[in-house]
């Protein structure tokens, strides 16, 4: 197995975050509208357009819990789901999540109310991807074990979100950035194998929908987006989405599309996580943190990450800082093994 570099920890994170700030100020436009932004901010040179009352690089609760997840593995030099779920309870309270699905915040309440952290999710038939968009550093904590990745994966997300396919979907995105960690250069058809594999340990009949990837990963993005609406995984109970909805199935299949379509270039896999339109902060973050995990930092575009912030604070430098925490604790130093 490859030994993971410092810039593949710190590519992931800020790929998510900057993923996240890119498809922030389209977030909830239809295909149209958020393929015209990508020609005009991604295609002909990466712009500042921001979203009202926001500056640009503003992140989302997307990367805000993906980051708490961090800083919560640091702290207790392992994942402990109680304290995770404290984290997320403290943060909605405060009043600093940007963003924030419904069943997220229904589960932070309960949380905040005393509710155990296994017992406070959002139950069926709610799936939306609120588990899943936070589940990157999942796979950063155990690429280099399959069994602690799974549960952890699954364990976080029935903090918020009781659905198996939610479970499913937080495991997809955490196997999905051990492998990018790992994994250069990768076969394609084996990649998809392995997350199709991963995802069965949670529900075998979850197999099916992540092996159907193989079939359209080299359709450009316009006949995928056909073939993933054809098929049946993109859908959802929301109104009045137009593109994908936050379902969890749908958005966590198009943001591995987005990466395994263009696994050489962050910015084309961005364009196309933002280009369908829908939940695009979301498809994005999650296409980043896997795409910045295999790149690394240096292949991201150094004219953007500088512009990160989370109202002012936790910016690139911050990022930086904790994500190679991170990986002195879980690369050099050995300390932070199996999830028991």
């Amino acid at each position: 197995m490859k030994v993971p570099e410092i810039g593949q920890y710190v590519g992931s994170l800020i790929g998510q975050c900057l993923g996240d700030a890119i498809g922030f100020p389209v977030e909830g436009q239809p295909h149209e509208v958020c393929k015209e932004y990508v020609e005009e901010i991604i295609a002909e040179g990466p712009g500042l357009r921001a979203r009202p009352g926001y500056i640009f690089g503003q992140y989302s609760d997307d990367s805000q819990l993906a980051r708490e997840l961090i800083i919560s593995c640091i702290t207790l030099r392992g994942f402990n789901p109680e304290d995770y779920a404290r984290r997320i309870a403290d943060i909605f309270s405060s009043g600093k999540v940007v963003g924030g699905g419904s069943a997220t915040w229904e589960a932070a309440i309960r949380l905040s109310q005393g509710s155990p952290w296994h017992e406070a999710g959002t139950p069926s038939p709610s799936a939306g991807n609120g588990s899943a968009m936070r589940a990157g550093p999942v796979g950063l904590m155990f690429f280099d074990h399959a069994e602690s990745l799974v549960r952890a994966a699954h364990d976080q997300s029935i903090i918020t979100h009781k659905d198996i396919r939610c479970s499913v979907g937080s495991a997809a995105i955490a196997g999905a950035v051990a492998l990018a960690l790992v994994s250069r250069p990768f076969s394609r058809p084996e990649f998809v194998r392995e997350i199709s594999r991963v995802v069965a340990t949670i529900d075998p009949s979850a197999e099916i929908a992540f092996s159907s990837l193989i079939n359209w990963i080299d359709l450009e993005p316009i006949d995928a987006a056909q073939a993933l609406v054809g098929s049946g995984y993109a859908f959802g109970d929301w109104n009045n989405w137009q593109g994908l909805t936050p379902f969890v199935t749908g958005t966590v299949l198009w943001s591995l599309y987005s990466f395994l379509h263009s696994p050489e270039s962050y910015l084309e896999t961005i364009a196309t996580a933002v280009g369908i339109g829908g939940d695009v902060d979301t498809t994005a973050a999650m296409a980043g943190a896997i795409s910045g995990a295999y790149l690394g930092i240096d292949k991201l575009p150094g004219e953007l990450i500088p512009h990160l912030t989370d109202e002012g604070t936790w910016r690139l430098d911050e990022l930086t800082r904790l994500s190679t925490e991170l990986y002195n604790l879980k690369v050099v130093q050995r300390k932070l093994s199996a999830y028991a």
